[in-house]
């Protein structure tokens, strides 16, 4: 009897391995979709596997649950998809150099364990979306280099765990959060953002921005 429910479990627990890790593919398939990628380098993606963890530039931990995109400088275009939000996993989303386009996904605030988001230099446009507030393990946040518009969200001075804050080289708006992991970032990340204002002065002043 305890055998017969020892195998029970077993199967049980493998059935929601595969469903997650189905789950995974199927997100990286859909981000597959919707990119264009001249060179072949996902030309291993192959969606017909259990799992994605033999296609090249993913990593996976022993449980076979995605924790690395590695997709930085790989010429690919196109936009991401709202489905990345699934990579539950997920601590390295590395996107940068290439020619992606469209917005940021609101979807990427449920990468619960993500440490860093890097889409530097592409064609990002849109709004930096509040729900990155969410991202309380988030230690680097690399969006220099694109065409992002709107206020920088509030909701990531509340990430105790940033260190790393780059936002310059965009049409940013607003003024700059000074509290909160903000304290400690170099105003050097806020450049060239023709709209942004000086850092915000807490409790003295109430901006009138052109945002």
């Amino acid at each position: 009897m305890a055998a017969g429910a020892l195998g029970l479990a077993l199967v049980a627990a493998l059935a929601v391995a595969l469903a997650g890790a189905n789950s995974e593919g199927d997100a990286l398939s859909a981000l597959r979709r919707s990119l264009r990628d001249p060179g072949g380098v996902l030309q291993s993606w192959d969606p017909t596997l259990v799992n994605p963890c033999t296609w090249f530039h993913v990593t996976c931990d022993r449980d076979n649950r995605v924790t690395r995109l590695d997709l930085g400088n790989l010429n690919l275009s196109g936009h991401l998809v709202p489905e990345l939000g699934k990579l539950e996993h997920l601590q390295y989303l590395e996107l940068y150099k290439n020619n992606i386009e469209g917005t940021i996904p609101s979807e990427l605030g449920d990468l619960k364990n993500l440490i860093s988001l890097d889409l530097y230099k592409n064609n990002v446009s849109g709004t930096i979306p509040p729900t990155l507030g969410k991202l309380k393990s988030l230690v680097f946040l690399r969006l220099n280099g694109n065409r992002l518009t709107g206020p920088i969200p509030r909701e990531l001075a509340g990430i105790s765990s940033l260190k790393v804050v780059d936002v310059s080289g965009n049409n940013l708006c607003g003024t700059i959060p000074t509290t909160g992991p903000f304290e400690h970032i170099p105003l050097s990340n806020f450049e060239r953002n023709p709209r942004l204002e000086g850092p915000e002065l807490q409790g003295l002043a109430v901006y009138e921005t052109n945002c």
